[in-house]
Protein backbone atom coordinates (compact mmCIF):
# COMPACT_ATOMS: atom_id res chain seq x y z
CA UNK A 1 0.00 0.00 0.00
CA UNK A 2 1.28 3.44 -0.88
CA UNK A 3 1.63 6.08 1.82
CA UNK A 4 -0.90 8.91 1.98
CA UNK A 5 0.23 12.11 0.30
CA UNK A 6 -1.09 15.05 2.30
CA UNK A 7 -1.85 18.63 1.39
CA UNK A 8 1.24 19.61 3.38
CA UNK A 9 3.38 17.35 1.19
CA UNK A 10 2.02 18.90 -1.99
CA UNK A 11 2.41 22.43 -0.65
CA UNK A 12 6.04 21.82 0.31
CA UNK A 13 6.88 20.10 -2.96
CA UNK A 14 5.13 22.66 -5.15
CA UNK A 15 6.78 25.56 -3.33
CA UNK A 16 10.17 24.14 -4.33
CA UNK A 17 9.23 22.86 -7.78
CA UNK A 18 7.57 26.00 -9.08
CA UNK A 19 10.44 28.28 -8.09
CA UNK A 20 12.40 26.86 -11.05
CA UNK A 21 10.57 24.04 -12.84
CA UNK A 22 13.31 23.36 -15.39
CA UNK A 23 16.08 23.37 -12.79
CA UNK A 24 14.09 21.16 -10.43
CA UNK A 25 13.35 18.64 -13.19
CA UNK A 26 17.05 18.46 -14.09
CA UNK A 27 17.96 18.01 -10.42
CA UNK A 28 15.43 15.19 -10.14
CA UNK A 29 16.88 13.42 -13.18
CA UNK A 30 20.19 13.09 -11.32
CA UNK A 31 18.57 12.38 -7.95
CA UNK A 32 16.38 9.54 -9.19
CA UNK A 33 19.17 8.21 -11.42
CA UNK A 34 21.18 7.68 -8.22
CA UNK A 35 18.28 6.63 -5.96
CA UNK A 36 16.41 4.35 -8.33
CA UNK A 37 17.85 4.03 -11.84
CA UNK A 38 15.11 1.64 -12.99
CA UNK A 39 12.42 4.20 -12.19
CA UNK A 40 14.42 6.90 -13.96
CA UNK A 41 14.74 4.71 -17.06
CA UNK A 42 11.01 3.98 -17.01
CA UNK A 43 10.17 7.69 -16.73
CA UNK A 44 12.46 8.56 -19.64
CA UNK A 45 11.06 5.67 -21.72
CA UNK A 46 7.48 6.77 -21.03
CA UNK A 47 8.31 10.39 -21.81
CA UNK A 48 9.88 9.46 -25.13
CA UNK A 49 7.10 7.10 -26.24
CA UNK A 50 4.14 9.43 -26.17
CA UNK A 51 2.75 12.22 -28.31
CA UNK A 52 2.79 14.45 -25.23
CA UNK A 53 5.59 16.85 -24.34
CA UNK A 54 8.36 14.59 -22.93
CA UNK A 55 9.48 17.22 -20.41
CA UNK A 56 5.94 17.57 -19.08
CA UNK A 57 5.52 13.80 -18.80
CA UNK A 58 8.83 13.53 -16.92
CA UNK A 59 7.93 16.46 -14.63
CA UNK A 60 4.65 14.78 -13.66
CA UNK A 61 6.39 11.50 -12.98
CA UNK A 62 9.14 13.14 -10.91
CA UNK A 63 6.56 15.13 -8.94
CA UNK A 64 4.63 11.94 -8.21
CA UNK A 65 7.82 10.13 -7.18
CA UNK A 66 8.89 12.86 -4.79
CA UNK A 67 5.41 13.18 -3.25
CA UNK A 68 5.27 9.45 -2.56
CA UNK A 69 8.81 9.56 -1.18
CA UNK A 70 7.91 12.45 1.12
CA UNK A 71 4.84 10.61 2.41
CA UNK A 72 6.80 7.39 2.94
CA UNK A 73 9.52 9.18 4.88
CA UNK A 74 6.93 10.92 7.05
CA UNK A 75 5.33 7.54 7.75
CA UNK A 76 8.75 6.25 8.79
CA UNK A 77 9.43 9.35 10.91
CA UNK A 78 12.24 10.60 8.67
CA UNK A 79 12.58 14.20 7.47
CA UNK A 80 12.51 14.75 3.70
CA UNK A 81 15.32 16.62 1.98
CA UNK A 82 16.72 16.11 -1.53
CA UNK A 83 19.11 19.04 -1.25
CA UNK A 84 22.72 18.04 -1.61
Amino acid sequence: MLPIVTEEHTSLAFAEIFQDVHGWRKKMIHYIKDENPEINSAIIEAANNTDLDPKAVALGAYMTYILIEMAAKDDAGVNFDIEE
